[in-house]
This record gives C-alpha cells, structure tokens and sequence, in this order.
C-alpha cells in the first residue's frame, strides 16, 4: 500500500521518505570518498600531512614530548591521540607513529625514538606497550607558532576539544618526506627529497615568482631516498618534476672487492627505498637454486643495527663480477621502480602537482602564516603597551592614585574613580593598576616599566611596518627557512646516475688529472696524480700500490678524467673505457680487475694505454695514426679512424705470430720519428713515414732485428725532429738512468736515422751492475719521472734531476732497491701536485754515506 502513496502522504503518515535507491548510493558512496580523499588518504599540500599524522605529532606537542624531554610510552601518545582527536583503530595510529620514526622509512624522522621499531629487513615493531617515544626537533618546528592564531582551529569529533585544522610548518615537508596513499578513485605516491635542496629551491622562487620547473631542477635536482641507492636514469624524474606524473628507478649500491683468496665477492651496500634485505637476500638464492643467475657461490645478509647494511654476494672463480651484478639488476629488487604521483589536497580539493606548484603553494602557504602570527603579536604588544601606559599615568599620580584607592569603599568603587579622575585611564587599564603590586612603585621599577614601554613601542612600529611591506615578510620567510637548512641539512644520500642519451656525464664530472695503475694481474685503479709527492734522485720512494706477494704494479699513465683510454692487450686486441669509468683509490689501494671493466679473455692482458681527448672529433681522428709494436721488433701503423667506434668486446688492433706479443702502442700525426730500444741496450731511430699504414687486421713489418731468444723490445718512442727540448731517458733493471739529447752541440745525431728492420746502435752501456734495459722514453726537463718497482714502491723525481750523458754511459743511480727488487715500469709527468720535501723526507731521501751519487763509467 505505501508503495503508491506520495513521498509527502508517507512523511505526514509514517515519517519515512521513500527514495530512489540508486540516487541514494551514489550521493552516500560520494560523500564516503569525498571524506576519504580530503579527510584520511590524501597529504595537504601546506604542511604534507594526512590527517592521522597531524593529529600524532599535536598530540605529542600537547603532551609535552619535546625533544630534550623524557620519552613516554607510546601506548600513552595513541590513547591521547584516539581519545581526543582520531576515532579509528589503535594499530592504524600505532603504525604511522612508528613510520615517522623509522630513518629508513621517512628521510627525515619526525619522531623521536626508543625501543624495537623493527628494521630495514622487514621485521615489525614491538608492541606500543613497550616502544616509547617524543617529539624530534624538526617536528617542533613544525608546531612552532601555533598558539599565535597561525591556523585555524576545528572542533573534534564530540565538540570536546579543538584540534589544528592544519600546522604551521616551517619545513616543506611535503617534498621533503614525500607522501603515499590510496583514496577512492585517486592515489598519491610522492618521492622524498633533500632537505637542502628544497629549501635553496623555495629561496630561488622567492627571488623570482616567474621562475620555471628547468630552472627549479638546477636546485632540486631528484628525489632523495632515505636509504640511498643510485637514481637510474633522469627522464622520469624530469617528467615528474614537470607534470606531476614520472618514474624513478633506482638501484642498490655496491662495489666488488678481492679475498686473499683471490675469489671476488659483490657486496651491496645500499637496498633501493623500501626493499626489505632479507627478501632481497631469499631472491638471490631463489635464482641461484633455480640456475637463473650464474656465478654466484654463496650470498649472505650480514646487516646489522650498527654498521648499515651489508649483503655479501661471493662469486664463483670463473665468473665476471659486471655480468652477475646486471643479472641482479634485472631478476632482483636491487633495481626497482617507483611511480611518482604527486597528487594532495590543495584548498579542499585534490590536485596534481610539478615542483613549482608544490613550492609555491607551501612558500605561500608560509607567508599567510607569517600574516597571521604577525598580527597576534601586534595585538599583544598594543595590548601589553596599553596596560603599561596606565602604569606610567598612575605613577605619574602616584599620591593621587594611592589615595584615591584608600578612600574607595570597593574594587568596584575604586576602578570607577580611576576612569573619572580625568587622567585618560580606560577600563583595562584602571584594572592593571589595582592589581599592581606595591614593589612596582619603586623609581627602578618605574624606570624598567618606562624601557620596557619603549622597547614595545619599537617592536609595533616593527611589526606594522611589517604588515604593511609583502618584500619584507618573504624576507623573514627567507631568513626563517636558512636556520632550517643551517640546523637540518644534509648532503644527498642517492646519487643520480644519467644515462647516456640523456646529456654528457662528462659535464657532471670534475676534470682533473688522475695516475692510472695496472698491476701484473690485472688489478686497475685511478688516484689523483696530486698523492704523489716529488722526490729527490736517490731517494727510497713511496708505496705506489699494495699488491699480493706475487704482483707489482706493471704500467703507471697519466691522464684527465675527461678523456676516453685505448687499452692494447699482448694478444693485439683494442678496448675502450672513459678514465671516469675507473675505480678510484688512493696510493696504496690495490684496485679492480681489469676482468670486470671490460671483457678481457683470462689468458689475456694490457700492454698498452693511449690517452684520446675526444674520439667524436672527426678530424682530429682522421689525422692521427695509432703505432704499435710488439716485443719481436715488429712495427705496425694504423689511422686512429680505425678505432674510434667503441665496441663492449673489443676489436683486433694487429695479428700477433706465435711467440710474439704486443708490447707498446703510440699516437702520432705521421710525421714523427720512431725510436726502438731492445733489452740488451741497442736502439734504432726511423721516419715514421718508412711504415705505410695497414688497417686493424695487418700484421706490420720489421723495425728492428732481435738477435736471440733471450733478446726482446723494451719500448718504442715516437718523436719530432724539431722538438730540440726533449731528450731520451733510459732506465736499466737495477735503478741505473740517464738522459741522451738527440743531437749533440754541433748539430750531429746522436741517434742516427737509419731504415727500419736494422740493428740500431747502443744507448746504454749494459752491465751485470746495470741489469737488463727495461724501459726507453721521450722526456722534457718540465716533466717528473715515475718510477716503479716489482715490490710496489713508486719514485716520483724531477726530470732535471737526471744527468744528460752519452749513448755508451751506464747512467747514474736513481733508486735504491733491495736485492731481490728490480724496475718494473716508468712512466713521465706533467709537474703538477709535486708537494716539496720537508727537512726529514729531505734527509731520508739523501744518498746514503759510501754510496756514490753519480755511478758514470
């Protein structure tokens, strides 16, 4: 029967409106998501929190949790907050408390902890009962102001308590925490990012209220994660920081070291953002059972509380570290993805966000409450001023007032006669005064009364000028967010590593001048040429590389981070690598294996390194030749053309016979002249025009005669006729050296030019004292010489300090070895980072007594 009647006849009968069922779900699922979105899963863009957060961190103000306070349970900070401002579960609350706390959740903590919170392996916190908690000094400031009228106050949900509608935060938190959550139809995911660099990016746009997002990104440059990693790749976060909506994938950090053992071990440093170690730690295994990723012999999470994370990967002897560590990449979370979606609340409504709108609307969000907090204390300063006026008119009238008050039958009664006595006394002021204790009466009370009246008088001319000045209160605004980077910034924790489409790494890369070193096994490194200080002749050196017992330190080059290496192995393939892409170590570092930078064979290894500037350039690379030659006196010459296409496997440089090996490769312009020296101390000088160029394949010709099995090429230099300041070094097995001009005073040479494939004619005197010819080179009196030896101790000298002598000499003494030492490698200079001797390096330097200084025969 209801059904037919009116919804007006069901009301006047029953009081029950019929209504469209279907309308009904819509406007209650409506209202439901609305209160979702605004009012639980979505931060406010002005001070970055959700509701329950805001809520926490009140709460724990209201407490008294300061950050010099003790800490409380924190089962007493979710029962204030439950009670009082958030009727929902005790575990939802409990849970975001604990997120505030965690260093590795939330890049700055805002949450003060102690006790068990759980940790980066995944592991919970302990019950609420036992944790305890308080407020961190960020927090504090995010509270700071508050009860000066600076944000407007709700009624909580039984009209029993006001609570913040939002909090006066002087620290971005929104971009600096970063946010997620998931409303109805709408999601938030929001990366963190540095403190520092936020707060440099508001100040730019406080300067320039125009300024765009590519401008913004010089200082915000990435999301910066709490527990570091590497940023892979920009275009994402570029995308982000434009539109709101990116990606950013990260990875984990890790490095390669040796066991004694030689067997090398991959260890991960740094989990991307919210990976747990030991699930990351299972997957490994997982693949490793299921022989999807090879190599691996053992892995283990050795984390702990104090030292930071530390999974340990031990790779089998065969494998390449670089292959299995992109294995990782690709089947583990040690690279992982996140989207970014700045979505929050922005004036009662949800909106997507770039990084300008998000600093702008907090930097204006900041100065409404500077507005705000300006004009409580103008208030309370007018008020405060007002009330001392009346002091200063009744001290005025002291006899008067005392009196009047005496002769006044009541309270009442007297504070009527102070309004009438014509003095210009007001209600609140003739209240001050009967309430005024007898001790203000004095004349220095009066005259503390009088200063402190001034002092007001200031701060509201003050603060009105403020009110009146919008260039002034972004000034404080200004000054107010410096002592926040001054109290609370850091330094990135997560690097950002560009791809190479996406602009030149070498623009993010200091240039500087770096020692590259190559050990007998293979062990690389690069140290800024800066550690090595210069040494006198004679002196004992310094460790120039620690090795295994069986290992020295084989070839020693200089050259700028900028520039692209060519290495030549013995067996006459060509590699390439960018010198920035070398491991760096100081002086006495041992290294990387070559193995895992590029992908040299077992058997083989580096003989030779050129230094190219720039191999795009095409002509430069046109007019260039690389010279090679090998250890049987064969001399090859091919255009640098030929090897200015990188490729990952490398390339055949020259086609080396049985029994031979590369030993030396040299970049000219066609136009020098080649010198060969061998081991039993001869050399042989030929125009580099008697060897025609041949491509990559060739074999090369003869450039000089190798007389026995036991006698080989030590090295090949390439110089020009012209260039009368250089000279020939030679240096022998036992630490003998000198210097040979090329020509003698009357113009002759000493070196004469003959064909190629001949015998040449002596540059050393070579003698059982002497030791073999080790090494040849092309040097000027403004370079140093370095010189290293089998057991790993480096010289560093000054070329000058070599004596120039003749063809036949045996040289002088350069180094001092032990008796089981002998040279490796030399190598020359340019003069920088030479520190001078103090007096003791001085005297532990010099040649010891009976030992002759000039060994000529």
């Amino acid at each position: 029967m209801e059904e037919n009647l009116t919804p007006q006849e069901t009301n006047d009968n029953n009081r029950i409106i019929q209504v469209n069922i279907e309308e009904q779900m819509k406007t209650a699922y409506i209202d439901y998501s609305m209160s979702v979105i605004v009012g639980r899963a979505l931060p406010d863009v002005r001070d970055g929190l959700k509701p329950v957060h805001r809520r926490i961190l009140y709460a724990m103000n209201e407490l008294g949790l300061n950050h010099n306070k003790p800490f409380k349970k924190s089962a007493r900070v979710v029962g204030e907050v439950l009670g009082k401002y958030h009727p929902h579960g005790d575990g939802s609350v409990y849970d975001a408390m604990v997120r505030m706390a965690q260093d590795w959740s939330m890049r700055y903590t805002l949450v003060d902890k102690q006790g068990n919170f759980g940790n980066q392996d995944g592991d919970g916190p302990a019950a609420m009962r036992y944790t305890e908690v308080r407020l961190q000094r960020l927090a504090e400031h995010m509270l700071d102001d508050i009860e000066k009228d600076t944000v407007d106050f709700n009624l909580n949900f039984d009209d029993s308590e006001k609570e913040p509608s939002i909090l006066p935060t002087r620290i971005p938190q929104l971009l600096v925490n970063g946010s997620s959550g998931i409303a109805v139809g709408m999601a938030t995911n929001m990366m963190p990012h540095n403190l520092t660099e936020v707060i440099d990016g508001c100040i730019a746009y406080i300067n320039n209220k125009e300024i765009t997002v590519d401008e913004l990104i010089k200082y915000v440059k990435a999301p910066d994660f709490p527990t570091g990693g590497i940023i892979y790749g920009y275009e994402g976060v570029r995308a982000a920081m434009h539109s709101g909506r990116g990606r950013v994938v990260l990875r984990g950090k890790l490095h390669v070291d040796t066991k004694a053992s030689g067997r090398e071990q991959v260890i991960i440093t740094e989990v991307p953002y919210q990976v747990s170690r030991d699930t990351l730690t299972n997957r490994i295994g997982e693949l490793v059972n299921e022989k999807i990723i090879e190599g691996i012999a053992h892995v283990n999470n050795e984390s702990t509380e104090k030292d930071g994370t530390r999974i340990v990967i031990d790779l089998k002897r065969d494998a390449i570290a670089n292959v299995v560590i992109n294995q990782l990449y690709k089947h583990t979370e040690l690279q992982t993805s996140y989207g970014i979606n700045n979505v929050a609340i922005v004036k009662g409504r949800p909106k997507i966000l770039n990084l300008r709108d998000l600093i702008s609307e907090f930097i204006e969000f900041r100065h409404e409450v500077v507005v705000r907090r300006t004009q409580y204390e103008l208030r309370e300063a007018q008020k405060k001023a007002h009330i001392l006026q009346g002091y200063l008119i009744a001290l005025d009238h002291l006899d008067e007032v005392i009196s009047l008050i005496r002769n006044s039958a009541t309270p009442e009664v007297a504070k009527e006669n102070l309004i009438n006595a014509g003095w210009g006394l007001d209600e609140i002021q003739a209240k001050a005064i009967l309430e005024l204790r007898l001790q203000r009466l004095t004349g220095m009370e009066r005259n503390k009364i009088k200063e402190e009246y001034d002092e007001l008088m200031k701060l509201i001319a003050y603060l009105q000028d403020l009110l009146a000045d919008e260039g002034k209160r972004y000034e404080v605004i200004k000054t107010e967010l410096l002592e926040i980077k001054d109290k609370f910034g850091d330094e990135r924790k997560s690097e950002i590593q560009y791809l190479a489409d996406e602009m030149r790494i070498e623009d993010l890369i200091e240039e500087e001048d770096v020692v590259i070193t190559i050990s007998h096994q293979g062990y690389i490194k690069r140290t800024s040429a800066s550690e090595y200080r210069q040494q006198n002749r004679g002196g004992r050196g310094a460790i120039g590389g620690k090795t295994k017992q069986e290992d020295w330190i084989e070839h020693l080059f200089v050259a700028s981070t900028h520039h692209t290496m060519l290495y030549f192995t013995e067996k006459g393939r060509c590699y390439w690598l960018k010198v920035y892409q070398l491991p760096e170590g100081d002086k006495t570092s041992k290294g990387r294996a070559i193995q895992n930078l590029i992908q040299l064979p077992q058997d083989d290894k580096v003989r030779a390194i050129i230094d190219v500037k720039n191999l795009d350039d095409e002509e430069f690379v046109k007019k260039h030749y690389i010279v090679l030659c090998t250890k049987k006196g064969i001399i090859k010459k091919t255009l640098l053309e030929d090897f200015s296409r990188p490729r990952a496997t490398g390339v055949n440089a020259i086609t080396i016979v049985e029994g031979d090996e590369l030993l030396e490769a040299k970049m000219t312009d066609g136009e020098s002249e080649i010198m060969m020296a061998v081991k039993s101390g001869r050399a042989i000088r030929f125009p580099e025009n008697k060897v025609r160029p041949t491509g990559r394949g060739a074999i090369g010709v003869a450039g000089i005669e190798v007389d026995n099995t036991n006698d080989e090429v030590v090295g090949m230099i390439c110089v020009k006729r012209e260039d009368k300041s250089r000279t020939v070094l030679v240096v022998s097995e036992k630490g003998f050296g000198k210097r040979t001009a090329f020509t003698d005073e009357s113009g002759e040479d000493v070196y004469r030019i003959t064909n190629r494939g001949g015998k040449g004619v002596k540059t050393i005197n070579v003698t059982d004292k002497t030791g073999a010819l080790v090494g040849i080179l092309d040097v000027s009196e403004e370079e140093d010489l370095m010189i290293t030896c089998k057991s790993g101790i480096t010289i560093r000298m000054a070329v000058d300090q070599v004596s120039q002598q003749g063809r036949a000499t045996q040289g002088v003494k350069l180094i001092r070895l032990d008796e089981d030492d002998a040279i490796a490698a030399i190598t020359q200079l340019s003069r920088y980072g030479a520190e001078s001797n103090n007096e003791e390096e001085q005297k532990s330097d010099e040649v010891q007594p009976g030992e002759p200084e000039n060994n000529i025969q």
